[in-house]
């Protein structure tokens, strides 16, 4: 049995509660990361604490956290739990208050957090790539906020995976935003990578900050732009990035086979320098 965190308390998971007035389970009034732990290491962890205080602010929501404190706490549960790979889930709510829209005053946030053990270094899916599907893009406006209300995605997701695929590439406006969980790349032909630019329509993803940080490794040449589902058929090579897949082939998109139908040398290498930046710590 897990031991999970509530509150600055680490309890087993049968024994953990929160309150049924919690606005994170009212009105999705809460914001959340996953690191991944690498053999015991803390992925990109700095940057998924950035993120965190940044989604907090544009909720004004003032969370007691600091750095550290949020760093212990991840190791004292992957300690407590002997995990070595997997990931950590961390949720900040705006705490519990009797239901109103409003913000209440004087409430305490509530954080919560728990491991799952995943096979994050070699699963499947590296070596085989994955498939993936468009669906119509659902969400709200403000995609830059890590937030927990995740129905848009929840439904994306289950229909990407009636479909036998791994992921959901969502479509606005005729243009790819992002995956479900992912943040999508192509290939082009001529050797250029391409992936929509950051802005309030999709998530900053911090694995996605770290492969553009991995180009001057590379002699690709990058470009951030809007990319159509046909582009995605004609690619060179296709892939996503996730706290969760790190860098994950994708072999085929909409039942068209990318790249031959296997994962490419693109995504092959930024997988192997990503681990090596991971393992270096």
């Amino acid at each position: 049995m897990r031991t999970v965190y509530v509150n600055g308390e680490y309890v087993a998971e049968n024994e953990a509660r929160v309150s049924i007035f919690d606005r994170g389970f009212l009105f999705a009034d809460g914001v959340y990361e996953v690191t991944s732990v690498l053999d015991g290491k803390f992925v990109d962890f700095d940057g998924h604490y950035s993120r965190l205080e940044r989604s907090l602010a544009e909720l004004r929501i003032a969370a007691s956290i600091t750095r550290d404190g949020i760093f212990e706490m991840h190791r004292q549960l992957a300690a407590r739990n002997d995990l070595d790979n997997g990931l950590i889930y961390l949720q900040v709510t705006r705490g519990a208050a009797d239901r109103d829209f409003g913000f209440p005053d004087d409430t305490e946030c509530t954080v919560v957090a728990f491991t799952q053990e995943k096979e994050v270094r070699n699963p499947d899916m590296a070596r085989t790539g994955v498939k993936v599907v468009t669906v119509p893009e659902l969400r709200w406006e403000r995609r830059d906020i890590k937030s927990v209300a995740l129905l848009a995605q929840v439904l994306s997701k289950q229909a990407a995976r009636e479909q036998g695929a791994f992921e959901g590439w969502m479509v606005e406006d005729g243009t790819i935003t992002e995956g479900t969980s992912s943040t999508a790349f192509i290939v082009t032909e001529v050797g250029k990578l391409v992936t929509r630019p950051l802005s309030h329509a999709v998530l900053p993803g911090i694995t996605r900050m770290a492969v553009l940080d991995l180009l001057s490794e590379t002699d690709l040449e990058l470009e951030e732009r809007p990319f159509t589902p046909q582009e995605a058929y004609e690619a060179a090579e296709a892939f996503l990035t996730s706290a969760s897949s790190f860098v994950a082939p994708v072999v085929e998109i909409d039942g068209h086979r990318i790249g031959g139908g296997q994962p490419g040398p693109v995504a092959r290498r930024l997988r192997e320098l990503y681990l090596a930046r991971a393992d270096a710590g």
